[in-house]
């Protein structure tokens, strides 16, 4: 009798103090997205601290865990977990282990039936009513104002581009540019003192030469590649440059291919007399481009 109440002490002791683990889960079958929850207590923990997963990490893959909360206090622990399940079938909560003072306690397992209640021929609604809501050209601007800037800038940009190709051309190309480079060149051949040590020769090629560049570029004849007779029939039918320059250019190229051809021999007065009229002739062929446009005007 005395081993019987020794033993019966022992046990209720026993059970006094350790450690009571309990589950309880809502449904078993739930729908398609349908919250569930499962609650896990542990009782007797005499300050002991539980160790278990993390938060939001204690159920498997499928389990999509909404919340999930812990309370304790010094002999009470509790989980509770919000879930749900998004496929069709059986799915199953294992056991969960939960470690108070080196000892392992765990849950019973749960099978969990998902089903899905929607019939195809049920009507899906939605749950409120769509909106119209009117936006003003403030909203407007609001939502596509980086597209309306964007292109705004690429459009400029291109007109930027459009722009600096026609005038880098017109400025490569005006009459003005023209007359100013030909008369540095006819300055530099001025101070190659042809003039003043008789070098005729090399006078009349150098002076031909920058003033059939000079008629191709402004007059847009093709005084580079043409014979003198051609150049001069060209010209006249042309009837862009005026009479007097037509003269100047026709005595002077004329004579550059007699003196070519050692076929005469110009004097120093002769020589300075081509080249001040072959200058004046580029200074006032601004004046000749000016009247044939105001002819093509009218």
């Amino acid at each position: 009798m005395k081993k019987i109440l020794l033993i019966l002490s022992f046990l209720i002791c026993s059970n006094a103090f350790s450690q009571i683990l309990s589950s309880n889960i809502e449904k078993k079958t739930i729908a398609l997205g349908e919250v569930n929850h499962l609650v896990i207590k542990i009782d007797n923990l005499h300050e002991q601290q539980v160790i278990s997963a993390p938060k939001n990490e204690l159920l498997p893959f499928h389990f999509e865990e909404i919340k999930d909360s812990i309370g304790q206090n010094a002999n009470t622990y509790e989980r509770k977990i919000e879930f749900a399940v998004f496929e069709e079938g059986k799915f199953t909560i294992p056991e969960l282990e939960f470690k108070v003072d080196g000892k392992i306690l765990k849950t019973i397992p749960y099978e969990i039936d998902v089903i899905n209640t929607a019939q195809k021929a049920d009507q899906i609604n939605d749950i409120m009513k769509n909106k119209e809501v009117k936006l003003d050209a403030k909203d407007y601007w609001e939502l596509y104002k980086f597209y309306i800037l964007a292109a705004i800038a690429v459009i400029a940009l291109i007109i930027a581009i459009i722009m600096l190709v026609k005038w880098g051309r017109k400025s490569k190309s005006s009459p003005v540019v023209a007359t100013n480079q030909t008369l540095k060149e006819l300055d530099s051949l001025k101070k190659k003192k042809y003039i003043e040590e008789g070098n005729y020769r090399s006078f009349y090629v150098e002076l031909i030469d920058i003033s059939r560049k000079f008629i191709t570029r402004q007059y847009h004849l093709p005084a580079d590649v043409l014979l003198t007779d051609d150049l001069i029939e060209v010209m006249k039918q042309n009837n862009t440059i005026s009479l007097d320059n037509e003269k100047v250019v026709e005595e002077v190229f004329l004579r550059g291919d007699l003196v070519k051809f050692a076929k005469t021999f110009p004097d120093q007065q002769t020589m300075e007399k081509d080249f001040a009229d072959i200058r004046e002739f580029v200074k006032k062929s601004s004046k000749d481009l000016e009247f044939e446009n105001l002819r093509k005007d009218v």
